[in-house]
């Protein structure tokens, strides 16, 4: 069995984390300037020690000194000697560092198929409307077979919904096109914010966030958000992303002798600020069940008053730092704090949270049965790695060796739902061949028709209509043509085959609990 994390100490008991209890959850609270950071370092250090790979993100660029032994400031060192620290060493951890703006790290990307309609409306603020015209167009690209990677292809398929939406109206029901507009606007918004960087391929692999290195120390995965956080609700969704595919895509595991991943969760009242009760409601769901898949889950905050009490139930692990009562409302956020410990007779732990000193903190972890231990006020151990951040030229040192050092950063525009609506070919983003001596879009469109009519050169001059239903343009007022007989056995033809086609490929994407895409 793993031995137990020593996560903090006083005069009489030493307070650790058993491995196996890891899994259900954390949390580590407390004002600015409290101490919280270095005791998520120190948590991600020992976990990586034990050989269980770690998420986190880093807010102000002082965690990425994880990659650096440290161990030595003379605070450090003073602390060391307090708590009798015998056994305190040096230490780095295995670092892979990333960034959705592939400028601090490699690129983190994920398609919009994959996100889901109820986390893009979330990341567009949408309204109620709005979402449910999102969530149709989402079903017409699944149903039809046609991939949204990025956002030319949801745009693409927005366009094509809202100006025929006629043609949908029966299958579907109505399609606003104010709202068509208003998520197109907001579309152009994410893109501003960096989302036309964080849609696209290739899609980060879950499975290289749950790496070892070869002294089986398990690989810290740090996402450089300091410029992230300029857009609060990209950091908040992406990370809920990260979260909900961890929850789709891993199996059931049990109760293990310590977490497949560990992930942390730093300042997430962004995530629940503003949001809506049917996304709160998945996410608690995701908080109760997600342990079952072996990965623990630390949220960070100032205050455990920023997480609803649904999901703060769930967090079993807590470290509390101090808090400031300078108002009412502050002291009854104290007291409600305090309330949430298992009680200990001889602390005062509603006056003792706001006479913490910077490390020291009101601890409470599960024991080997489960049970909330009561809580102590102790210093947390302090980080073995470099406290504070690291230069540029160490940060490409460590990315330049990384176990996905040139996997993600080139990216790839395969043919999807707006080369299929418009009929063009695939662009080329290497710059490996201009425009103007790429291959004519025509063939391709036109092979197109020719597989739903079974092939030949009579199939190859087939009418290029587009792929999705659209309403025939007639005068006003006046009647249509009837059609002739070939062009009804044509049309005919053509609905079976593309009923035929898009069905198979409609039945490949699957949505999970919180809308994202998976392809079987």
């Amino acid at each position: 069995m793993p031995a137990p994390i020593l996560v903090a100490k006083n005069k009489t008991a030493d307070l650790c984390l058993l491995p196996a209890m890891a899994n259900r959850h954390g949390l580590i609270a407390g004002a600015t300037g409290t101490g919280k950071t270095l005791t998520l370092q120190g948590l991600a250090e020992s976990f990586s020690a034990q050989g269980v790979p770690v998420f986190l993100a880093d807010v102000k660029g002082d965690l990425a000194g994880l990659c650096m032994t440290g161990g030595q400031s003379p605070k450090v060192l003073e602390r060391v000697q307090q708590l009798g620290l015998a056994d305190h060493r040096p230490f780095a951890c295995p670092v892979t560092f990333w960034d959705i703006f592939g400028e601090q790290g490699h690129p983190v990307r994920a398609t919009v198929t994959e996100m889901g309609p109820l986390l893009l409306a979330r990341l567009l603020g949408l309204n109620e409307v709005q979402e449910g015209v999102l969530d149709l167009v989402f079903r017409v690209a699944d149903e039809h077979g046609l991939l949204l990677l990025d956002l030319k292809d949801l745009r693409a398929v927005l366009r094509h919904v809202g100006e025929n939406a006629a043609a949908f109206r029966s299958g579907y029901g109505n399609i606003s096109a104010a709202s068509i507009g208003a998520i197109q606007r907001n579309l152009l918004t994410l893109e501003s914010q960096g989302g036309d960087k964080f849609f696209g391929e290739p899609a980060l692999d879950l499975d290289d966030l749950m790496q070892t290195d070869a002294e089986g120390r398990g690989v810290v995965n740090i996402l450089a958000a300091d410029r992230l956080m300029g857009s609060p609700k990209v950091y908040a969704t992406a990370l809920l992303w990260l979260l909900s595919e961890l929850f789709e895509r891993l199996p059931e595991a049990g109760d293990l002798p310590k977490p497949k991943l560990v992930f942390f969760f730093d300042e997430a009242h962004l995530l629940f600020d503003d949001i809506p009760d049917a996304l709160l409601l998945k996410v608690e769901q995701v908080a109760r069940l997600i342990r079952s898949k072996g990965v623990g889950v630390y949220f960070v905050s100032q205050n455990p008053r920023d997480i609803p009490d649904k999901v703060l139930g769930q967090l079993s692990n807590r470290v509390q730092h101090a808090l400031r009562a300078f108002t009412p409302a502050d002291q009854k956020a104290v007291r409600a704090a305090a309330q949430t410990f298992r009680a200990n007779p001889g602390l005062r732990t509603a006056s003792v949270l706001t006479e913490l000193g910077v490390g020291e903190a009101l601890v409470s972890l599960l024991d080997e049965r489960g049970e909330p231990t009561v809580v102590e006020r102790a210093f947390v151990v302090p980080p073995r790695s470099q406290i504070g951040p690291i230069t540029p030229e160490q940060r490409k040192a460590v990315m330049a060796t990384s176990l996905v050092a040139g996997v993600y950063e080139k990216s790839v525009d395969r043919e999807s739902a707006y080369e299929r609506i418009t009929g063009t070919l695939a662009p080329v983003r290497d710059g490996s061949s201009p425009a103007a001596d790429r291959p004519s879009a025509e063939p391709a469109r036109k092979g197109f028709f020719a597989s739903l009519f079974g092939g030949g050169d009579d199939a190859a001059a087939a009418p290029t209509a587009p792929l999705l239903p659209t309403v025939a343009s007639r005068p006003r007022g006046g009647g249509r043509q009837p059609d002739s007989l070939g062009t009804m056995v044509a049309k005919t033809a053509m609905r079976t085959a593309t009923t035929a086609i898009v069905g198979t490929l409609g039945r490949e994407i699957m949505r999970g609990l919180l809308g994202g895409g998976r392809r079987r």
